[in-house]
């Protein structure tokens, strides 16, 4: 008995030392990744003009004969400096980039890429940015549309350009732009809002499980996952997304004057038809905005990068998976 008491003893604290150890590498993962993302972040800024540039030079390689292609290099040269120097002379435009989740994960990066571009900005200057986004939680999307409510408040021109989707909060975004441009198969609308969430109540109930939730606020709590919904809870949630979705007109009736009783509906329309209902300017790739802007001037791209640590690599991917799985709670736009 003696034997067993001091074997079951040593198991105990040989599982308290484990258990320990795991959570002590587990802080110091944490306390470590909070410490290198408080200055792993930079902008990266890289020359749209010369990318373009190098690789028509490329083509030309290969198409060309080699002594065609050197005496090519030579007066591309000498055009590409005076060139150059015009347009270091002139405006600028900014190119940035935002592919949405539906956690609008990438408005971190945006609000960094906007602050970098108003710091320098000129008179003159526009913004270009290339948008891809079904859309996703409401409240993310509307910070994402109030980081580029910057620019305008800046009076630096956006044009939103849309090569497959901005739809809900993507569209929301893009209303935000003096000029949206999208593909004619893109996606574009889909001014609604969705909320929805599964109910095990009667799973539970099935199994003699009680679930028991205490509030304080008649509406602290609308509806839930395990407990049993009310009809009340119920029509305070349409409620609320009634009156997110005004907001959401109201935005985009201010941004374009469009027909809202046929445009706000929730419906996605092909970039052909979203033109005719005006709810974008223009049917063209971003490549051909894009290209258009360098032959006017010069085309820098601007990006936040920052390395994430493991243990963000770790919760982006877990996020990722259950967003995949199942929507967040609230409102989705």
């Amino acid at each position: 008995m003696n034997s067993f008491a001091s074997h079951y003893a040593l198991f105990l604290a040989e599982a308290v030392t484990v258990v320990g150890v795991i959570l002590a590498i587990a802080a110091g993962l944490v306390l470590l990744s909070r410490r290198k993302a408080r200055h792993a972040g930079h902008v990266e800024v890289s020359d749209v003009n010369r990318q373009l540039e190098a690789a028509g030079d490329a083509l030309d390689a290969l198409r060309l004969p080699k002594k065609a292609h050197k005496t090519l290099l030579k007066q591309r040269k000498a055009e590409r400096k005076a060139r150059r120097q015009q347009a270091e002379a002139g405006p600028c435009t900014y190119l940035i980039d935002f592919k949405g989740d539906i956690r609008a994960s990438a408005v971190a990066a945006l609000r960094e890429e906007i602050s970098a571009i108003l710091q320098v900005a000129q008179p003159g200057d526009a913004v270009l940015l290339r948008l891809e986004s079904p859309g996703g939680m409401v409240n993310r999307y509307g910070l994402a549309a109030a980081q580029l409510l910057r620019l305008r408040d800046a009076k630096l021109p956006l044009t939103a350009m849309v090569d497959s989707v901005a739809a809900s909060g993507g569209y929301l975004m893009a209303a935000a732009a003096d000029k949206i441009v999208a593909s004619p198969f893109a996606l574009v609308g889909s001014i609604g809002v969705v909320a929805q969430i599964p109910n095990f109540h009667r799973w539970l109930q099935a199994r003699d499980i009680d679930w028991e939730q205490f509030t304080a606020g008649q509406y602290k709590r609308t509806v839930t996952v395990f407990g049993e919904n009310t009809e009340a809870g119920r029509a305070k949630l349409r409620e609320e997304l009634e009156a997110i979705h005004a907001r959401f007109r109201d935005f985009v009736h201010e941004r374009r004057q469009l027909d809202m009783d046929k445009v706000g509906t929730g419906e996605a329309w092909l970039g052909s038809q979203a033109l005719e209902l005006g709810l974008v300017d223009e049917l063209a790739t971003s490549d051909d905005v894009i290209r258009r802007a360098c032959q006017r001037g010069r085309v820098l791209q601007v990006s936040y990068q920052r390395k994430m640590t493991l243990p963000e690599r770790v919760r982006m991917s877990a996020q990722a998976a259950w967003d995949g799985i199942w929507q967040p709670p609230g409102p989705l736009g």
